[in-house]
């Protein structure tokens, strides 16, 4: 599996006892979700892993406690400490409307009420603190803050998303 046809679930952040247990802190708004998996990628080396989960409960909202099989003392959960935890797409749930996963809307065509078309996402910089659509128009980046005032439809079958944004601010990113 690679992590490319994978999404990012959390982080074994601590362990729990002597024998094995950790706990991961997972990265959703969904947790319970998440509650009865069988296995999951750990990220291993740049290596997605399999790893099945012998037992596991959910605490504390996100904090997700799991015995893996085959790691049962304290150095197996060291090695294993602050390592990614993945899931294939395809366990993703569907979201509807305009809730989105970011790596869904790579390739949409972005048109805003006003400007018209501005071009094709090409990614999403979540590094800043409002994340942004990253758009190619013509050779130009134009960055659009993933604001849910801005954003006024998601069309999955066309691929685009609609927004609305304050005048000018396209303008500021073409000649």
């Amino acid at each position: 599996m690679q992590k490319e046809e994978c999404f990012y679930l959390g982080k074994i952040v601590k362990k729990h006892s002597f024998k094995g247990e950790v706990v991961i802190k997972l990265d959703t708004d969904e947790p319970e979700l998440y509650r009865d998996l069988e296995s999951v990628f750990v990220d291993l080396g740049n290596n997605l892993i399999p790893f099945f989960i012998e037992k596991s409960s959910l605490s504390k909202s996100t904090m997700f406690r799991v015995k893996f099989e085959d790691v049962n003392t304290e150095q197996d959960a060291d090695a294993i400490m602050r390592a990614g935890i993945y899931l294939p797409l395809n366990l993703l749930p569907k979201l509807t409307g305009n809730k989105f996963y970011y790596h869904e809307v790579i390739g949409f065509t972005v048109i805003d009420t006003n400007f018209g078309e501005v071009g094709e996402i090409q990614s999403i910089n979540d590094t800043s603190a409002q994340p942004l659509f990253e758009i190619d128009r013509d050779g130009n980046e134009v960055f659009i803050p993933m604001i849910d005032d801005f954003i006024k439809k998601i069309d999955r079958d066309n691929k685009i998303v609609e927004v609305t944004t304050p005048e000018g601010l396209i303008d500021l990113y073409l000649d």
